[in-house]
C-alpha cells in the first residue's frame, strides 16, 4: 500500500469524502494567504488597546525601533505602551498559539485521532502543579516558570515510561498513562489549593485560566527561538509523521522505525507545550481546534498541516488576547475566551465541513 492510498483509506474510515484535484500549488497558496492573515491580524491588534494612541504614532514608534532610530525622541508613554507592552504581547501570543497548535498537530498525527490535544499526556496538570508549588512555596521554588516547565516535562516523561512495554509504546497505553499521570498531578494541585492562603489561591486560579498579563521581551526571547527550532524539526519530519499516522505496522513496512520517530516528535511537541504553558498558564482549545481546522482546509498531509496550524494558532490567540484586553476595563483571562469562542467554532466545523477534506 502506498502512502497516498493509506491516507485515502484512513479518510474513508473516518467518514470523510476526499476531493480530487486539490494539488500542492493550491495548498502553498493557502499557506501564503494564512501568513498574510497572520501579519494583518498582528498589525490590527497592535493599534487596539485601552489607551488611545493614533495609528500613525503606533507605527512610527515601531518603525523607530526596527530601524534603530532615536528612541529617546519618542514620547515615553507611547514607547512603553507600544514597544514594551503591546508588541511583545502580540509576538508571545503568536509563539504560544503556534507552539500549542504545532504540538496538537503532532499528537493528532501520532495518535491518529483528530480529537487529541497537546495536554493529553498530562503536561498541563504537571505544569500546573509546578506553578502551584512555586506560588505556595516561593522560598523553595524561586521561579514559577522554571518549576512549571520542569514538572510539565516530568509528567510526560512519567507517562512515557509507564506506557513503555517490552521496548514498544502502544498508543492506547500511552494515552491511558497520560490520563493517569494527569489525574495524579491534578489531585496534587487541588491539595495545594486547599493549603494555600487566599492570596496564593487567587494567583493559582488566575494562572490556571491562562493569560498574557505579564508578557515581556524576555518571555519572547525565551519562547520564540524554541518554537522556531521545534517547528523546523517537526516540519522537516512531516513526511515521517505522515507515515506514523498510518499505524506502526504500516510504518515498519515502509522502513520507518515508529518507536524512534514517535519519541522524537513527542519530545519536541512536549517541550514547546511545557515551555508555553510555563510562561502563560493553561490555554485550552488552541491545540485541539487549529490542527483539526487545518486538516479540513488542507488535507491530512502534515507537511502542510504543521505550518498552517502554526499560523492559524497565532491568529486565533492574537484575536482572543486582543478581545481579552479591550472588551472590559479589567482584563479577561484569555483561556476563558479561547474556550468560549473555540467550542462553537469547532461545532460549526464539524457540522458544515466535517465530511469534506480538500486533499
Amino acid at each position: 500500500m502506498t502512502e497516498s492510498t493509506g491516507f485515502k483509506q484512513i479518510l474513508i474510515n473516518l467518514g470523510y469524502d476526499p476531493v480530487e484535484g486539490f494539488g500542492e500549488g493550491r495548498k502553498i497558496a493557502i499557506l501564503a494567504a494564512l501568513a498574510a492573515l497572520l501579519l494583518v491580524t498582528a498589525c490590527i491588534a497592535v493599534v487596539m488597546g485601552a489607551y488611545d494612541i493614533t495609528i500613525t504614532d503606533v507605527y512610527r514608534t515601531i518603525l523607530v525601533h526596527l530601524t534603530f532610530g532615536d528612541v529617546a525622541a519618542l514620547p515615553k508613554l507611547h514607547n512603553t505602551i507600544i514597544w514594551d507592552i503591546r508588541v511583545p504581547r502580540i509576538i508571545l501570543a503568536i509563539s504560544v498559539g503556534g507552539a500549542l497548535a504545532i504540538a496538537g498537530a503532532v499528537f493528532q498525527g501520532v495518535f491518529r485521532n483528530p480529537l487529541v490535544e497537546p495536554y493529553i499526556l498530562g503536561v498541563s496538570s504537571g505544569a500546573a502543579f509546578g506553578a502551584a508549588l512555586g506560588i505556595v512555596f516561593p522560598a523553595v521554588f524561586f521561579s514559577i516558570q522554571i518549576s512549571a516547565f520542569i514538572f510539565g516535562a516530568l509528567a510526560v516523561t512519567l507517562a512515557y515510561i509507564l506506557a513503555r512495554v517490552r521496548g514498544e509504546t502502544p498508543i492506547i497505553t500511552l494515552i491511558l498513562a497520560g490520563v493517569i499521570i494527569g489525574s495524579i498531578f491534578a489531585a496534587l494541585v487541588s491539595l495545594l489549593k486547599y493549603i494555600a492562603n487566599d492570596t496564593a489561591l487567587r494567583e493559582i486560579v488566575f494562572w490556571l485560566m491562562g493569560g498574557f498579563y505579564y508578557a515581556t521581551w524576555n518571555d519572547v526571547l525565551l519562547l520564540t527561538p524554541a518554537v522556531i527550532v521545534s517547528f523546523a524539526v517537526l516540519w522537516g519530519l512531516g513526511w515521517k509523521l505522515n507515515i506514523l499516522s498510518m499505524g506502526d505496522e504500516e510504518a515498519r513496512t515502509l522502513g520507518v522505525n515508529p518507536e524512534k520517530y514517535k519519541f522524537v516528535v513527542i519530545a519536541f511537541a512536549t517541550a514547546i507545550t511545557a515551555f508555553a504553558v510555563s510562561l502563560v498558564g493553561i490555554i485550552a482549545w488552541v491545540g485541539l481546534m487549529m490542527p483539526h481546522a487545518a486538516r479540513m482546509i488542507l488535507g491530512p498531509d502534515n507537511r502542510f498541516v504543521i505550518p498552517a496550524s502554526l499560523m492559524m494558532g497565532g491568529c486565533y490567540l492574537i484575536v482572543c488576547d486582543t478581545l481579552a484586553r479591550t472588551l472590559t476595563t479589567a482584563e479577561i483571562p484569555v483561556g476563558i475566551l479561547t474556550s468560549i469562542l473555540g467550542a462553537p467554532y469547532l461545532c460549526y466545523l464539524l457540522r458544515h465541513k466535517g465530511r469534506v477534506i480538500f486533499g
